[in-house]
């Protein structure tokens, strides 16, 4: 029988643990899929809580600390560079030495914005520097089927369908009281949180509050009700947005993990204030998924493009919206089967 293949997964975390939280699904749904996975990390202690499990060996996973000399490790047959994090310059010594040499991808940011469609799947060869003669691709993920879509672990759409919100809140102690709604609230620093907590107490609201700059912040007020939530392992994170009324997320990860939840959700893009190129990025999903007009006026409020409404109008639009995309995104090859057809089709 032919070996499984070897994927290494190299991860600098910069900050907000998106880069290894989009990094740690990777290589989790590649073991889950018969393969094998090397996470090469800088700093591997957010999975302490993302992924409890023993530390040197979670879900099959090898983790290992990032070479900061050469390591005696042949390549796998996949090197992902995540974020274009630059391969140390040993591995990449070791690559070009390997027969037959491994498929080398760059995995991008995800983004909805039109170059993504012209630049995915993309060769770079290299001609000089350690990795001379090999041949880097470009991998984006995406929203079209022009893109490599979405990281999606089999059976999670059927696991959502199954899923009993109410009593895992409840088990958990953080059931809402009668006629509450429940809204959870992951984002960055953001100056607008005074006028979304007027928002939401215009009905009796349970606020479950991720770790993270606005969770202190949050004062109760008539109607509305919080709780500080703990750092939540990947799956129980996922289990919070799919038991939840409304969703405000942040980043990447948790930004895709709502999409799947197909509930009514808010993105808080990370903030490029050097030149605001976040704004563009906010303006291509919201075109790009169709999202009504009033809930794009929620974004942007929330984002800082505008002034966040009064009310959160749109929401019933939205609360439609929201598993309408999902099936749309759902109709197109998730992005660990597409990586998969990918390094085949040039390996």
């Amino acid at each position: 029988m032919k070996a499984p293949m070897l994927w290494d997964i190299f991860c600098r975390v910069i900050d907000n643990h998106g880069d290894i939280g989009v990094c740690w699904r990777l290589a989790r749904d590649i073991v889950a899929r018969g393969g094998q996975a090397r996470l090469w990390v800088d700093d591997a202690s957010a999975l302490a809580w993302m992924a409890p499990e023993r530390p040197d060996r979670r879900h099959g996973v090898d983790i290992r600390p990032w070479p900061v000399s050469d390591v005696d490790v042949t390549p796998g047959d996949v090197v992902i560079e995540a974020f274009g994090c630059e391969l140390p310059a040993s591995f990449v010594n070791r690559m070009a030495a390997r027969r037959p040499a491994p498929r080398w991808i760059n995995l991008e940011y995800l983004s909805a914005e039109d170059y993504v469609e012209r630049s995915h799947g993309l060769a770079s060869p290299q001609c000089h520097g350690p990795g001379a003669g090999l041949s880097k691709h470009f991998f984006y993920p995406g929203f079209t089927p022009r893109t490599g879509g979405l990281l999606r672990e089999t059976g999670v759409l059927e696991r959502i369908e199954h899923f009993d919100g109410p009593a895992w809140l409840a088990a958990r102690g953080w059931a809402p009281e009668e006629g509450e709604r429940v809204v959870s609230l992951f984002a960055y620093a953001n100056a607008q949180l005074p006028a979304l907590l007027a928002s939401l107490a215009e009905q009796p609201t349970l606020v479950l509050a991720c770790p993270g700059p606005l969770q202190p912040l949050i004062t109760a007020r008539p109607n509305l009700r919080s709780i500080a939530l703990p750092y939540l392992p990947q799956d129980d994170y996922d289990r919070l947005l799919w038991a939840c009324d409304l969703n405000f997320v942040r980043g990447e990860d948790s930004f895709v993990r709502a999409q799947w939840a197909g509930k009514p959700f808010v993105w808080h893009i990370y903030p490029q204030p050097e030149d605001d190129a976040h704004h563009a990025k906010l303006e291509a999903f919201m075109a790009r998924a169709g999202l009504p007009e009033a809930w794009r006026a929620v974004w942007r409020g929330w984002n800082g493009l505008d002034a966040l409404p009064a009310s959160l109008i749109g929401l019933d639009e939205a609360a439609t919206h929201a598993p309408a995309w999902r099936a749309q995104l759902t109709a197109q090859p998730d992005l660990l089967a597409q990586l998969q057809g990918f390094v085949g089709a040039y390996g």
